[in-house]
């Protein structure tokens, strides 16, 4: 056998530069048309994200690909004006090193790089049988003999399966991104139905996997293996598989997510009227606690508060009002509209505008209330509805559901930060509370599908308890079993705090510079050069970099059946342009009308 020899017919060049991880190759004159053949098979040179080696004594290097041009260009490049001749440079960087046992036919295989090579020294291509060793070696099996690996699809140029470590990946945080009609939602299901297939020994995964889907398009690609939850559907929805109207109510936010939801930032007396939300809170709070008694109208204007029996000023002044206790509108509309107005002279017998903080919080939880889209918001308080029955919904695991999907679909966008916030919020505070043991055997992925809405890299108001939210999952959530994907077309305005703490990246094609850029000042400095070949990628191929994959790779991720697909196919125009049915154009219109005016 021939593998990791120092064969002639795969030798390509000579190193001439050496800059840490960075290597520098000039092509053997003699090689015109950029290719070798081996055994039959021709191997190109220079292909982006290609593997070579170089063989140090009985160590073997290995390097990937990120560049190719002529000399003289690279002089120019590095100030050295000098055109000698057309010879061509390869820009290469290593990323790990191994040792060929020719006996047992083994590769020991270490990531990372302990020995550097020598200016003159060869480089050669790599076989498909080397790849398909090398590949096989990167996999680790665990003390019970199973391992952490899915896979996920097969390594470009080569039939030898792709995987992923999910301990790593979903631990450590990871993103996925990719311009629109890249595959990025594909790739998002490949990889949560290779979870879900995942089988050692008869056992299967029983995960506990969350998916904010701002879309409705994952409900079909999971009809049989999800529980989706609606945040609002009309009448003649699609419904695939099993569904449940989301339970989030209100008296679940903390202060500051209530008051941006009665508040926000726009408002001119922002600063006076989030006291004010405050205090009502406060008080419709300790009220259903049976800390303070329910005030009358004559009560209110004499007292500030009246306590409950066997309660004391300090059980007012230690009150939590982000504890997740139920109270209800009622009581603080009650409190903002006759105790809130009382307090500051401002009845019924002031000017108008003495009232208009106050009016103005009422009439922006009035038109709330109203909205239909926020009925499981803004419900008043039922005791039916407890803190258990909300958290069953996202910590509960079923044999036979293994995917929450939180369709929010039908939401307004200021709505859709804070309702992120809140899930993000209450995922931590619960595995923040939990025991070491009853993480272990319980830890919890958050799906984040369109992430630039909920972070964006910016200061937008809307986003401020979303931003929050997340970012203190991303920083501290490994430590309590709870990871991330972060999911995206724009990685530009997704919030680089939150970015930066993703340890793996599965990049599909892309084509903004901006975002090329931006990627590239995440990733680690040697596999940077990898984001220059993204332009070139085609649909449902990624670069897979980071700590859940064995390796730096270029990837052709798994193709899917159309069911196991999110309904997120382009609308064809020609198809549909083409059909010149214009029967029952009316109806079809009045149909639309129909859903969209009746609210279930």
């Amino acid at each position: 056998m021939n593998e990791f020899q120092p064969l002639e017919e795969l030798k390509i060049g000579k190193i001439i530069e050496v800059n840490g991880t960075s290597l520098k190759i000039e092509i053997d004159s003699n090689i015109v048309d950029l290719l070798r053949v081996y055994n039959g098979k021709v191997y190109p040179i220079g292909q982006m994200s290609s593997v070579i080696k170089i063989l140090y004594g009985r160590k073997i290097l290995f390097a990937y690909v990120n560049l190719l041009k002529m000399k003289n260009d690279y002089e120019v490049d590095s100030g050295r004006i000098k055109f000698s001749d057309d010879a061509r440079i390869i820009e290469c960087e290593l990323f790990s090193e191994g040792q060929w046992n020719q006996k047992d036919n083994l590769l020991k295989f270490i990531i990372g790089v302990e020995t550097y090579p020598l200016p003159q020294q060869k480089a050669y291509l790599m076989t498909q049988l080397e790849l398909d060793i090398m590949y096989q070696s990167t996999e680790v099996v665990m003390d019970d003999g199973s391992s952490p690996y899915v896979k996920i699809g097969k390594y470009s140029g080569s039939n030898q399966e792709c995987s992923l470590n999910i301990d790593k990946m979903f631990c450590q945080h990871c993103a996925i991104l990719g311009s629109t009609g890249s595959g990025k939602s594909g790739t998002v299901a490949a990889i949560l139905h290779s979870v879900l297939d995942y089988e050692f020994e008869d056992k299967k995964l029983c995960p506990n996997i969350i998916l904010i889907d701002p879309h409705g398009e994952y409900g079909r690609a999971f009809a049989y293996k999800s529980i989706i939850y609606r945040a609002y559907s009309v009448q003649s929805y699609e419904k695939v598989g099993e569904n449940e109207e989301l339970k989030l109510p209100y008296w679940m936010m903390t202060s500051s997510e209530f008051r941006e939801l009665v508040v926000g930032k726009t408002e001119f007396e922002a600063t006076s009227q989030n006291n004010i939300v405050y205090e009502a809170l406060g008080y419709a709070k300790m009220v259903q606690a049976g800390i303070l008694q329910k005030f009358d109208e004559n009560a209110a204007g004499r007292a500030a508060h009246i306590l409950a029996v066997g309660k004391s000023e300090d059980d007012v002044e230690n009150f939590d009002r982000d504890m997740p206790l139920p109270f209800k509108l009622t009581d603080f509309v009650f409190h903002i509209n006759v105790i809130q107005g009382r307090k500051s002279g401002k009845t019924e017998n002031t000017s108008p505008s003495d009232r208009k903080e106050v009016d103005g919080i009422l009439r922006k939880l009035r038109a709330l209330r109203g909205n239909p889209q926020l009925k499981f918001l803004l419900e008043e308080y039922d005791e039916k509805i407890s803190l258990n029955h909300v958290l069953s919904q996202f910590m509960l695991k079923k044999n036979d559901v293994e995917l929450k999907i939180i369709d929010i679909s039908g939401i307004p966008n200021e709505v859709a930060g804070i309702l992120t916030a809140m899930i993000a919020r209450l995922l931590f505070q619960f595995k923040l509370w939990e025991k070491r043991d009853e993480r272990e055997k319980n830890p919890i992925l958050l799906i984040c599908e369109e992430a630039h809405r909920y972070v964006p890299n910016n200061g937008e108001a809307q986003y401020k308890e979303a931003q929050g939210a997340i970012r203190r999952i991303a920083k501290e959530g490994r430590k309590y079993g709870l990871g991330l994907m972060l999911v995206s077309q724009r990685p530009s305005d997704v919030e680089n705090t939150v970015l930066s703490q993703c340890n793996t990246w599965v990049v599909l094609k892309m084509t903004n510079s901006n975002d090329k850029n931006y990627i590239s000042n995440f990733m680690p400095d040697n596999n940077s050069g990898l984001v220059k070949g993204l332009s070139s990628l085609s649909r449902r191929e990624a670069i897979i970099v980071g700590e859940g994959i064995s390796m730096p790779s270029r990837v052709k991720i798994r193709e899917l059946s159309k069911t196991q697909l999110p309904d997120s196919n382009d609308i064809s125009f020609i198809k549909g342009w083409m059909e010149n049915d214009t029967t029952n154009q009316e109806e079809i219109i009045s149909n639309v009308i129909s859903r969209w005016t009746n609210i279930s």
